[in-house]
């Protein structure tokens, strides 16, 4: 345990505080862990088929800071393994503030071609492992009158076409925050963070696809990373009386399209 958490931690700052993330050996999770790390804060990198990219990572925030990292490889559709990553947070580090629900897939599933298997891999990333991994960790943060931020889409009020499976999955996840809020309260705080266009997908994507979508939104460019990390930040330090929240961060997309 770093020395930092046998002491209580500063109230308004992540100093001091621990910090679990999934989906966080790249892309947003990577940015969100980075963020709260240089904010003081202590973090456990979740990832499931990364983890030389996230030891790779932890070691980088090691070396800025001794001991305030771990990786933590585990596979989120194996219910039975999720409590252990809990556990494993604390081991290290003897307490947990923050749980960012933020690892998902994401694929198109045309009517007509869905299987059980992707329903299975869809629902159960996005939705059935955050409230089981929400679950094993509300004892430590409740102790601790922590935060659960879920990574949602905007596209659960708004189905994506040929997405029908992703944009149900990131429905439930918007009921499953409020739902938390209410069960978790008073000493939880559980929201949630809804992004457009901030990252456009690892395949690529097509140019004229891209071009419509910036221009359905009301700020006429995309977002970045760093757009959803200050929603992380604000939720985190910013945000004590706020719970039961969606805050869409997509420049005016869900409003304008």
């Amino acid at each position: 345990m770093s020395p930092s958490h046998r002491d209580k931690p500063s109230p308004g700052t992540l100093d001091g505080r621990v910090v679990l993330v999934t989906g966080a050996a790249k892309r947003i999770g990577a940015a969100i862990v980075k963020a709260v790390h240089a904010q003081g804060a202590s973090v456990a990198i979740h990832c499931h088929r990364s983890a030389a990219a996230a030891q790779a990572f932890c070691d980088e925030l090691n070396r800025e800071r001794r001991d305030s990292a771990i990786v933590i490889v585990a596979d989120l559709l194996d219910t039975s393994g999720v409590a252990g990553i809990v556990t494993r947070s604390l081991d290290a580090f003897g307490r947990l503030d923050v749980l960012v629900n933020n690892a998902s897939t994401f694929y198109p599933t045309p009517v007509g071609t869905i299987t059980a298997t992707h329903w299975e891999d869809l629902i159960g990333t996005n939705l059935k492992a955050p409230l089981f991994l929400s679950q094993a960790a509300a004892k430590a943060l409740r102790a601790s009158h922590g935060l659960i931020i879920n990574m949602i889409d905007i596209h659960a009020q708004r189905p994506l076409p040929q997405h029908s499976v992703y944009s149900t999955a990131k429905a439930g996840l918007i009921m499953l925050t409020k739902s938390l809020a209410r069960e978790l309260s008073p000493e939880v705080r559980v929201n949630g963070i809804a992004p457009g266009p901030v990252m456009w997908p690892e395949a690529g994507i097509d140019p004229a696809v891209k071009t419509e979508i910036i221009d359905k939104t009301l700020l006429k460019r995309s977002g970045s990373p760093d757009d959803i990390v200050r929603a992380v930040l604000f939720f985190a330090t910013d945000a004590p009386f706020v719970t039961g929240q969606i805050l869409a961060v997509d420049g005016g997309r869900s409003v304008g399209w």
